[in-house]
């Protein structure tokens, strides 16, 4: 007789793989169409041992060259359909929102540790439009975040000075920063210079959801395992998932503690939610709205951003002459007497197209964040069933030498028209979100006249702040520094251009000489912060 100790995780797949073979016999239909094409499963389990567990675009990019743009898998009865091209993507995710925009359950990082009340995971319902009509009053427009360019300057000036004074810190730097601007717009909260605790809370919470993509966990793969106890052989994701939660509620409910008691002591400042919880009468379903709201907004933008900002220090060590020519745009228009403001945006469009090359060239959600198919569909004549998940291959699509010429060269220029060619498709129509999942941000009449504008949100920092963000970053740092390979024992030190694994991709730590361009450049970023 089998005992429960002796109970194994083959067993598992084998007991589920044979229950979903014997329902198939049951309820087996005929379908209108034909699956997409993919690999071929084994009997019972299907495609089980088919699912990348570990940076898994690269798998994706390799069954689009195999099988094409649409490609079908089944893991244990659930049908997976991954998608390699934009045209597809939004034929399929834009066109047709109303089937395609819904998210799935995501049984560990969702169910278990809680993430599935942020927007980013919610399903469709009164919590998701209530959430994304917050934000969008707050960072809805380009107009609604310039309210916030004062804040983005300040704390990026403070910024180059924590980088003048410990440049082999940058990661830190960058995190810090991004963190402060957040969490001022957020919650009127001001951070510590050094080891503040609600940025460190988002970096080990941030971490732990992108440790725990989809699939990483065999509970994605075989639900029922959420019931299992505890003490149940194999069960020690659910001691993860505990830690998890408990990081992730006091992340969602410390901050948003600290604006009440400031409200109620009369002292607390103008914030994204103080905004919305003024007056008497707050019931405590609005109170979880605004709480919930708050978070999405802070826990985006304190690791998406995180990772374009990297990235761009990284691309500046490995490319030059781009770093030239940007700054000597910056030079010419803002001349060496003051900083960049965004009062210059419009006036530097090399920069800008350096802030979209960086977004194109190190991709921040290489697979974005499952939809969920609410009705059957078929598509270009491939049956697409209910409850289907889709994933777009981020990573691919914007290396995809069909829409990019020669998509490994870092290249702002491709983003500019010249000598009477059409700039190549702006990233941010890849990058920022499908459908009715949109990153908050973008108007639907705006999403109407540009039906190709997209980003695999998990980032809901909203298009527009995040990109003043990033942008304010990069032109402020070109203007003053000078940023190359390092030299070690008279060696030049080539960073690796390598992706670390998880769901939020950053880029594998790497040494970088950062120093002020001249005494002039040194004396801007010495100047008062406040």
């Amino acid at each position: 007789m089998l005992t429960i100790t002796n109970v194994t995780w083959l067993d598992l797949l084998c007991l589920t793989g044979v229950g979903v073979y014997l329902v198939k016999q049951v309820v087996t239909k005929k379908n209108p169409a034909p699956y997409p094409p993919g690999p071929r499963g084994w009997p019972l389990i299907g495609n089980v041992l088919d699912m990348p567990r570990v940076n898994p675009w690269v798998a994706f990019t390799e069954w689009g060259q195999q099988y094409g743009d649409i490609t079908h898998i089944e893991v244990l009865g659930r049908h997976i359909i991954v998608l390699n091209s934009v045209k597809i993507a939004m034929e399929m995710m834009d066109r047709k929102s109303t089937l395609y925009s819904d998210r799935p359950v995501f049984p560990m990082v969702g169910e278990l540790v809680g993430w599935k009340d942020s927007l980013a995971f919610l399903s469709h319902g009164d919590q998701l439009r209530r959430q994304r009509r917050n934000l969008q009053r707050v960072i809805g427009s380009r107009a609604a975040v310039d309210v916030y360019n004062a804040i983005e300057e300040v704390e990026t000036l403070r910024f180059l000075k924590c980088v003048l004074a410990k440049p082999d810190r940058l990661r830190e730097h960058i995190r810090h920063t991004t963190g402060a601007i957040i969490l001022r717009i957020s919650h009127g909260y001001e951070v510590k210079e050094n080891d503040d605790p609600f940025v460190d809370l988002a970096d080990r919470v941030t971490t732990e959801v992108s440790q725990g993509q989809l699939g990483t966990f065999l509970v994605d793969i075989l639900p029922f395992l959420v019931k299992v106890p505890a003490w149940f052989p194999g069960a020690g994701f659910k001691r993860i998932a505990r830690e998890w939660r408990g990081a992730l509620e006091e992340m969602v409910s410390a901050p948003h503690d600290f604006v009440k008691d400031q409200m109620a002591a009369g002292t607390a400042p103008t914030s994204f939610t103080s905004n919305l919880l003024e007056g008497s009468n707050i019931s405590a379903e609005e109170d979880h709205t605004v709480k919930w709201s708050a978070f999405s907004l802070y826990a985006g933008g304190s690791d998406t951003t995180v990772s374009a900002l990297y990235s761009f220090f990284l691309a500046m060590t490995l490319f030059p002459d781009v770093q030239k020519k940007a700054q000597a745009e910056i030079d010419a228009v803002v001349g060496p007497d003051r900083l960049p403001s965004f009062a210059d945006r419009d006036y530097l469009p090399y920069t800008e197209a350096l802030v979209k090359e960086v977004l194109r060239w190190s991709v921040v959600i290489p697979t974005g964040i499952p939809h969920c198919v609410t009705k059957d569909d078929i598509h270009d004549g491939y049956y697409i069933p209910k409850g289907s998940l889709v994933m777009p291959n981020i990573s691919f699509m914007l290396n995809d030498p069909r829409t990019y010429a020669n998509p490994s060269q870092f290249n702002p220029e491709r983003f500019l028209a010249k000598d009477g060619k059409e700039p190549e498709t702006e990233p941010r129509t890849i990058c920022f979100g499908f459908g009715r999942r949109i990153c908050p941000g973008v108007s639907d009449s705006h999403q109407l006249t540009n039906n190709i504008l997209t980003f695999a949100c998990f980032s809901c920092t909203g298009i527009y702040l995040a990109e003043a963000s990033i942008w304010i970053s990069t032109a402020m740092s070109l203007a003053v520094f000078d940023i190359s390979k390092v030299i070690e024992n008279g060696v030049e030190i080539t960073p690796e251009v390598e992706p670390l694994p998880g769901g939020i991709s950053h880029p594998k730590p790497f040494k970088c000489s950062i120093k002020p361009r001249s005494a002039t450049a040194l004396g801007l970023i010495e100047q008062d912060a406040n």
